[in-house]
């Protein structure tokens, strides 16, 4: 592995251990070179996917921006970073496991917005006003109509 501070082509791993519920390896390396210490992580990659964008363009499925995605969403919000972890995760196996290799950027869309429904309310309103592309303060009124039905019908959520 090629160290990010030096540019050395070799690199020790000084640790390892399981990540992301087994769904991968942290791996704490060291450059002999520079000294610089750094973490890496090593994941099962079931196929290639590509993402299918709504003018038509094929990008790679790139899952730290689904991470990111998360992340500006849950900014500021109480949330554990291994229970977004998980989310991410789950998302990525289902989408890995579907059998197609193009997915549309709808279909991650819906899968986020789930995740963070579970997740948190506000983190979820924030996605959804992006996704959604809301341009009035209906769009968030109706929104929060949804959430609101979904509390009365399980108070426990």
């Amino acid at each position: 592995m090629r160290c990010p501070f030096c540019g050395s082509e070799d690199s020790q791993v000084k640790d390892s251990r399981p990540a992301e519920d087994g769904a991968a390896i942290r791996r704490r390396r060291i450059c002999p070179d520079c000294g610089g210490r750094f973490t890496t992580f090593e994941r099962v990659q079931l196929r290639e996917l590509m993402v299918l964008k709504k003018t038509g363009r094929k990008a790679p499925f790139d899952r730290e921006k689904l991470m990111r995605s998360f992340e500006i969403a849950l900014r500021k919000r109480p949330v554990e970073r291994e229970r977004i972890e998980r989310a991410v995760s789950g998302i990525v196996r289902r989408l890995e496991s579907s059998g197609e290799s193009e997915i549309a950027s709808e279909e991650i869309g819906l899968q986020v917005l789930e995740a963070l429904k579970g997740l948190d309310d506000v983190a979820f309103v924030r996605y959804a006003s992006v996704y959604r592309d809301f341009s009035h303060a209906e769009d968030f009124e109706k929104v929060m109509a949804e959430l609101s039905a979904k509390i009365a019908r399980d108070p426990g959520a």
